[in-house]
């Protein structure tokens, strides 16, 4: 039985000027992939993650979600219509607690007239922040503000606030920089076992190698706005140009 693509980018293009940032991309991504997304800064990986989203627009090609095109579609139209992000920098009201940051996203998420200065405290809406929140261990920071928060929290947060409109794919940038390396992999193992039983395709953009070789099933590689490789993590990190361009390690 062929795997269920929920994501397929065509052809895409973008360019800064003479700075080609997406070269001819063509990518498919199943359901419940593990992906992840390596290279140099300015390699192409956020220009990526920012076209999928709707943040920017490519100068050609397509993005197709369950074979529709999204191109030119609206960020909040596009996580409409499944596809969620959470940023290298959490985007959170930090004078609000946890609960509300949910609540906000949960009502936006599902139509409701919200917004971050008018959380919906209905049951349903507060029942599911609440559940969300224990799903990934953080309970106990439920009702204290954001900005009292540590910084390997607020990122949790941030990705469960994507988390809860239910995505078919939901891309996460950076979600381990700006966390020590203790923090690292507990934060990691968290988000994991948030997703566990979840359908959602995961896309994480990673510089961490030993984060990409615990956590994907499959890594691309970028350069220069193209995909140099796209295997295992084991094949990708072994391959001679992915350890020349990207990780360093060439002999």
């Amino acid at each position: 039985m062929s795997e269920e693509i929920v994501l397929h980018v065509k052809g895409l293009k973008k360019a800064f000027g003479a700075v080609i940032a997406a070269d001819n991309l063509d990518v498919q991504v199943p359901a419940a992939a593990r992906l992840s997304l390596i290279g140099s800064n300015g390699a192409g990986k956020t220009t990526f993650v920012n076209m999928v989203t709707g943040y920017m627009k490519p100068d050609s090609g397509q993005i197709l979600l369950y074979g529709d095109n999204v191109v030119g579609f609206s960020p909040r139209r596009i996580s409409r219509m499944g596809v969620c992000r959470s940023f290298q920098i959490p985007q959170l009201c930090e004078s609000m607690t946890p609960v509300d940051n949910l609540i906000v996203a949960g009502t936006i998420a599902s139509r409701q007239k919200a917004s971050f200065f008018r959380p919906v405290h209905d049951r349903q809406n507060v029942d599911r922040a609440l559940e969300m929140l224990a799903r990934f261990g953080l309970t106990d920071y439920a009702d204290q503000p954001v900005e009292q928060l540590p910084g390997g929290v607020r990122k949790l947060i941030d990705i469960a606030m994507a988390l809860v409109s239910q995505p078919r794919v939901l891309l996460l940038d950076e979600p381990t920089s700006g966390v020590s390396s203790e923090e690292k992999f507990p934060l990691m193992d968290r988000v994991m076992a948030a997703l566990a039983g979840e359908k959602a395709a995961v896309i994480f953009v990673e510089h961490d190698m030993e984060v990409v070789t615990r956590y994907a099933d499959r890594v691309l590689a970028f350069y220069s706005g193209d995909i140099i490789a796209d295997d295992t993590p084991e094949r990708v990190l072994a391959d001679p140009k992915v350890q020349e361009f990207v990780t360093g390690t060439a002999r």
